[in-house]
């Protein structure tokens, strides 16, 4: 029985710290090193907007945003995002597979094969960044390189709450192949 509450307390402890150290170490944006491309995946504010501002510095030519709803249209985002026709037509393309993080590293996995791409930067939230680059780091060949670049957020206490679980949930799945 005693060994039982000292691998709980131990469990319960490693939990806290971890979470104490997902919740104060977010990642931050990266500097301005260039890619081939830029992914971003839909679903939090800010990663189109910091995708655009990639593509407009010139640090990446091409851009994928991964998990659009299927009812959006290119014009539609086009207008949503100031984004001119030239650009739309030469450098982003609008992926409609994915509905998750497991999703978009699936998809994101696809384009850059068929685009050739060595190198990307991985534009998320911050509180995502950690499990949006884990399912890539899974899904893509080691010879492609990610830069993180997280967009800073305020995230909720319960927000954070939910993506370590999450998190935690990925990496467990991808230590038993899942």
């Amino acid at each position: 029985m005693r060994i039982v509450r000292y691998i709980l307390s131990t469990l319960v402890l490693v939990w806290a710290l971890g979470f104490l150290w997902f919740t104060i170490a977010l990642p931050r944006p990266a500097d301005a090193t260039s890619a081939d491309a830029v992914i971003v995946p839909t679903g939090g504010a800010g990663r189109i907007a910091q995708g655009l501002a990639v593509l407009d510095a010139g640090l990446a030519p091409k851009m994928l945003v991964s998990g659009v709803d299927p009812e959006v249209t290119s014009e539609e985002f086009a207008a949503e995002f100031e984004v001119e026709e030239a650009l739309m037509d030469c450098c982003i393309t609008l992926g409609f597979v994915a509905v998750d993080t497991r999703g978009n590293a699936a998809e994101t996995a696809d384009w850059v094969e068929r685009n050739g791409v060595q190198s990307l930067r991985l534009v998320t939230t911050d509180w995502h960044m950690r499990r949006a680059a884990g399912e890539l780091d899974r899904t893509l060949p080691s010879s492609v390189t990610v830069i993180r670049d997280a967009v800073p957020s305020q995230p909720s206490l319960a927000s954070l709450f939910l993506e370590y679980h999450k998190l935690i949930a990925s990496r467990v799945a991808g230590m038993f192949g899942f």
